[in-house]
């Protein structure tokens, strides 16, 4: 198994985490950013978008990170990561693709502009917006886990990894961020755990 893609993207953490919890052996090649090699006529034929992660499981070919969450889970994980009870699995769909879809355009116009722009090229307008947003929307998970200890149900799944890895720069940038509780003791369980530790809780860049 190989997934190619740069450490400190979002969506490559999403993978590594998820292969990680499952103690699957990967072979992690850098690519994107400051490694380049997205438009390589090879690595075009595996993903055409250009973009990463992407991941080669024997003959298979899979890109668009949550898929590829989705599918380690249910080949190797099922019961685990991945609900076998399609209730189950469809709560943790729900905040999958919600952290994906509500929150990621708010979470780059904040931290794109917050930590890879000078203040000379920062766009203030945009990052006071996307963090208007964030502080809005991270208040509905807040309340969803007021009453369970992950979005996926009483245990931890995959509907916890994508806010899962937006989740630690929200937290570690000195940013003033409102009290939500049950999102920060969601943050400190998922702290806990190494697979986290090692793929999400890396320096910020």
């Amino acid at each position: 198994m190989k997934v190619w893609g740069r450490a400190d993207s979002t969506n490559v953490k999403k993978v590594l985490w998820c292969a990680d919890e499952l103690g699957l052996d990967v072979e992690h090649q850098p690519l994107g950013g400051r490694y380049g090699g997205l438009d390589e006529p090879v690595y075009r034929e595996m993903n055409p978008n250009g973009l990463i992660p992407c991941l080669q499981d024997g003959d298979l070919v899979l890109w668009e990170s949550n898929a590829i969450v989705r599918y380690l889970g249910a080949q190797y994980g099922a019961g685990r990561v991945y609900a076998s009870d399609p209730k189950r699995r469809a709560g943790a769909d729900k905040w999958m693709d919600w952290a994906s879809t509500t929150l990621v355009g708010a979470y780059k116009d904040w931290f794109i502009n917050r930590v890879r722009k000078t203040t000379e090229t920062r766009d203030s307008a945009a990052m006071e917006r996307g963090l208007r947003v964030l502080r809005e929307q991270l208040a509905v998970a807040d309340r969803a886990l007021a009453g369970q200890p992950y979005l996926s149900g009483d245990d931890f799944g995959m509907g916890d990894i994508p806010l899962g890895c937006l989740s630690y720069p929200w937290f570690e940038l000195d940013d003033q961020r409102p009290d939500l509780p049950h999102l920060e003791a969601w943050y400190h369980r998922l702290a806990e755990r190494p697979a986290y530790r090692h793929r999400v809780m890396i320096e910020i860049s």
